[in-house]
């Protein structure tokens, strides 16, 4: 079914990404950034800045329809292919922890890379891989596995629909990474700095932005809730495993909490304690009914600033590593911040009306990278679901 060919073992330092006469295929690029395809024209691509290294592997230069498979990897995603094509302007290598094949038969474009990152396939994989820290597969692993492939034409029109389905998410995940560039940038521009002034303003502000700590303008809630003793009553849990599954509260029984917890009663912002580097801040604009937080936040209420605006003040990198400056505890990963020294922070805030109009610059820009990223989660689902089921 398949040749073997022969791989280079360059290091990540000896690749660039600007020039040179040849092509790498790194297999850290295979799990994380490359797809079912991958064209070598693309500057994902790295180029080789010691090109004498590989020279000698000129016979073993990829062609279109070779496949590459990632031979290692800390998880099941061992085994993971890409399908070669266009390495004409710049002949390509497989590189180190990497088994480049090339079909004996003719395939469609794309096919096999479709095929055998499907589930099917990849199972025969998952059962031949070693090791326990680290997983691994070798060539007489492959060897051992069965491709079921259909007539020539039939797998050009499997290919053509997962060509588009993988175009269309292409397209919304450019879409929301230029969104998210965007929010960056205004997140510098609209905020003022030491100064006292933003970049980038509104018509009709002009004041200089007061500068206070966030006890000033805020205030912890402190209104608890000992959950067991309502056993069987309802309740809707704004937790770190809620924030990071859909930012979603999880509606639970109180005798599932098993220890305090805040009670939500009106708009708030959530600041999780625990690692701040990951920005796990959470406006509730609406409590849900019977609404209570985990410890792992601290929940702040404000009549004096609007929330929408103090959400992203929460998230820009300046407020990000004042918290991370001012946590404590055993490593990284561990450390938290202190109400106290939360409440201590400091940050310029503009009048009301100015906060307004910010907040829903910011709300509405939100809102779109979350509606771009519903749709790249459903593309990806209708996918994989079309992986599981015409491939066999």
């Amino acid at each position: 079914m398949f040749s073997f060919l022969k791989n280079s073992t360059l290091s990540r330092s000896e690749l660039n990404y600007e020039s040179g006469k040849f092509k790498y295929i790194h297999y850290g690029d295979i799990l994380t950034k490359f797809g079912d395809i991958t064209d070598t024209r693309n500057f994902s691509v790295p180029f080789v800045t010691t090109p004498e290294k590989v020279i000698r592997l000129e016979k073993n230069f990829l062609q279109n329809g070779d496949v590459v498979i990632a031979d290692t990897a800390e998880d099941s995603m061992v085994g993971k292919v890409t399908e070669i094509q266009n390495p004409d302007p710049f002949p390509t290598v497989s590189g180190l922890h990497t088994i480049p094949i090339r079909p004996n038969k003719e395939f469609a474009a794309g096919f096999l890379g479709h095929y055998m990152n499907a589930p099917f396939y990849h199972d025969q994989l998952f059962k031949l891989m070693q090791g326990v820290k680290v997983l691994s597969l070798s060539k007489s692993a492959v060897i051992q596995t069965k491709i079921n492939s259909p007539s020539y034409c039939e797998q050009r029109l499997i290919s053509r629909m997962i060509n588009l389905i993988d175009g269309t998410i292409t397209l919304h995940e450019e879409k929301k990474h230029q969104l998210e560039r965007l929010k960056s940038a205004l997140l510098q521009k609209m905020f003022a700095d030491k100064s006292g002034y933003p970049d980038i303003r509104f018509e009709g502000f002009s004041d200089e932005w007061e500068q206070c700590k966030l006890g000033d303008v805020c205030e912890p809630i402190t209104d608890s809730i000992d959950t067991q003793k309502y056993p069987n009553e309802v309740f809707a849990e704004y937790s770190m495993p809620a924030f990071d599954a859909s930012m979603k509260p999880d509606i639970v029984l109180g005798s599932s909490m098993n220890s305090v917890r805040k009670i939500i009663t009106r708009p708030c912002l959530l600041v999780n304690k625990l690692n701040v580097r990951k920005k796990r801040i959470w406006y509730v604009k609406k409590p849900n009914k019977n609404a209570v937080c985990s410890a792992e936040f601290i929940p702040l209420h404000s009549d004096t600033v609007d929330l929408t605006f103090l959400n992203q003040v929460a998230k820009s990198e300046t407020f990000t590593r004042y918290l991370e400056n001012h946590s404590s505890g055993s490593s990284n990963s561990q450390k938290r911040i202190t109400p106290r020294s939360l409440m201590l922070s400091k940050l310029h805030i503009p009048t009301i009306e100015e906060q307004k109009l910010i907040g829903k610059i910011f709300e509405s820009l939100d809102r779109t990278i979350t509606l771009h990223d519903q749709k790249l989660n459903l593309l990806k689902l209708v996918k994989q679901s079309l992986l599981q089921k015409m491939f066999i």
